[in-house]
């Protein structure tokens, strides 16, 4: 391969960040450029040791853990894209989680038409972070709760809070139409597929992913609805498309939701999707201490449904 060569054998000492990764996404993100099947080669040649012993590509890091790590040729860095470094506001922080109020607007990491999201502007701007990975994924256009960790065990730990469905999380959506039941349980199975132009989309289909969502009234006008959506699942998209299937679109929702309210709502002041990650409970990985975190509405929500309230 073209470019900078590594060329002498790296001790690699095991620390918080890398602790309890397998050994072959270990190296996958150490050799940056090296092609996986090179990886798979000098893992099964015995060239790579951990404590000088010879290991699988499942071997799981410890602690202290010596990687002897043999010299190859990396490609040429890519030249990456200026991250503008920001912080987000901050609902809570230890030293294993990070708790954000993100803005609407924002992608939670770059790719697809994006080429950075909050993720790489964290990363840029706590530069001396070892370990900041997203715990969860919020859409662009939703504001609200979202959680990092700040060391791998506590992601590995939330990971497995959220699969056991042991964590509550909570939204508001403000939808067109007046919403009947106080409370609703809905389970409509939902399959993703791609768009002609590449884009990702998610349809009510019967051979689609389990999915549960919990609709609570909160609030009613003649042509709106205030609901609390309770996930039971997280399925992407999952609190939009249950709702316009069931002809209670989000006001606001670009992508399932009624484009020519959406225009007369821009004119009323309602420039983004009314979708806001409010709430989520869950036991501290690490500490087993429950945990309640809020992020209120945001101003410009919060001044729509007072415009409402002012209407009625």
């Amino acid at each position: 391969m073209n470019g900078l060569g590594k060329e002498s054998v790296t001790l690699v000492e095991i620390d918080e960040g890398s602790c309890e990764q397998r050994i072959d996404n270990f190296l996958c993100k150490h050799l940056k450029g090296v092609p996986k099947s090179h990886i798979y080669r000098i893992l099964r040649s015995g060239e790579v040791r951990v404590n000088k012993k010879r290991i699988d590509q499942t071997y799981r890091l410890q602690l202290g853990d010596l990687v002897r790590v043999p010299p190859v040729r990396v490609a040429e860095p890519e030249h990456r894209e200026y991250v503008p470094a920001l912080e987000f506001p901050v609902l809570y922080e230890d030293d294993a989680l990070l708790i954000i109020n993100k803005p609407s607007g924002t992608a939670v990491h770059g790719g697809s038409g994006v080429s950075f999201g909050v993720i790489e502007q964290l990363r840029s701007a706590r530069p001396q972070a070892k370990f900041l990975e997203l715990v969860h994924r919020l859409d662009r256009e939703t504001s609200g709760v979202l959680l990092l960790a700040k060391k791998r065990s506590a992601l590995v730990a939330m990971h497995e809070i959220m699969r056991e469905g042991n964590s509550d999380k909570r939204y508001f959506a403000l939808v067109l139409g007046q919403w009947k039941n106080v409370k609703q349980h809905v389970k409509l199975p939902l399959h993703k597929f791609d768009t002609p132009q590449g884009e990702k989309r998610v349809m009510v289909r019967e051979d689609g992913m389990a999915s549960h969502t919990i609709f609570t009234l909160q609030k009613a006008w003649e042509n709106f609805t205030l609901l609390e959506a309770q996930l039971k699942t997280g399925r992407t998209h999952q609190i939009r498309v249950h709702l316009s299937h069931l002809g209670f679109p989000i006001a606001g929702d670009d992508k399932y939701g009624d484009f020519a309210r959406n225009k007369e709502l821009m004119k009323q002041g309602l420039k983004r999707m009314f979708l806001h990650a409010h709430s989520i409970a869950f036991k501290h990985p690490l500490t087993e201490a429950p945990m309640s975190i809020t992020a209120p509405l945001p101003p410009e929500l919060q001044g729509f449904l007072d415009k409402l309230d002012k209407a009625a």
